[in-house]
């Protein structure tokens, strides 16, 4: 039922595109604490992973889960995990090149809008990248360097990451140049103070709500003697142990 409600939760987060709240709920399904996956986490795992392209422009390869549970939600979604691996080299050609290889793939699990966003994001880091060493940049520069098309999708990117705050620059339509600017934002107005407290409170109410879980399960009769029964099927072979365990 809790996995059901951070997946829904979740869904309308990424509809909002609020992704770090639905990046905050899916974390909680795919790190609860289970012996063997199930439909819904290996769900949630697939957009986990799409989230946090999306918001971190990296993802989290071993999640604090069971050994088991792990190396078979990663075989299930594999083809996510290879997309975060070229993600993670940053070329779009070949990112583009894999996502319409597996394109059915993605549609199929009602992903495809996603993982669009994802390459989308791969342009937005780019462009911010550049925001830390340049200036001032010409509109076709910045298409060259973040290998887009044209200057007038480097415009539109531009434009969009202006309007959504990522960035702050102005453009000079005139002779097509961008000049980046200073986060103008000096973290000391009342709105801003708010809004930390805000997430301060999220934060360690989240706390509290895990701990309570973590103390509930620490007790649960059931839940003990099925973790007991699948410890005891464990072998060294399912354990990532250093070399130096080994005889």
């Amino acid at each position: 039922m809790l996995f059901c409600i951070c997946i829904d939760k979740g869904m309308i987060c990424i509809g909002q595109k609020c992704f770090r709240k639905a990046h905050e709920l899916l974390h909680n399904v795919v790190t609860a604490p289970t012996s063997a996956p199930n439909a819904i986490s290996v769900e949630a795992l697939k957009k986990y992973i799409l989230v946090s392209l999306i918001q971190n422009g990296q993802f989290l390869k071993n999640l604090p889960t069971s050994v088991v549970a792990s190396r078979t939600r990663k075989v299930l979604c594999q083809h996510y995990y290879d997309l975060g691996e070229i993600y993670s080299n940053g070329k779009i050609s070949e990112l583009e090149s894999f996502v319409e290889t597996h394109r059915e793939e993605f549609e199929r699990e009602n992903n495809l809008g996603l993982v669009k966003q994802v390459i989308s994001s791969v342009y937005k880091r780019n462009i911010q990248r550049l925001t830390q060493t340049y200036l001032t940049l010409s509109l076709q520069d910045i298409a060259n360097r973040v290998q887009l098309n044209t200057p007038k999708e480097a415009e539109m990117h531009v434009l969009q990451m202006i309007q959504d705050g990522e960035i702050f620059a102005t453009i000079n339509q005139k002779d097509g140049m961008v000049s980046f600017h200073e986060d103008h934002e000096q973290y000391k107005t009342c709105e801003m103070i708010e809004h930390i407290d805000s997430s301060i409170q999220r934060v360690v109410a989240l706390s509290k709500k895990l701990n309570a879980v973590n103390e509930i399960m620490s007790w649960d009769a059931a839940y003990l003697a099925k973790a007991g029964n699948d410890h005891q099927r464990f072998d060294f072979d399912d354990l990532d142990l250093p070399h130096r365990f080994y005889m």
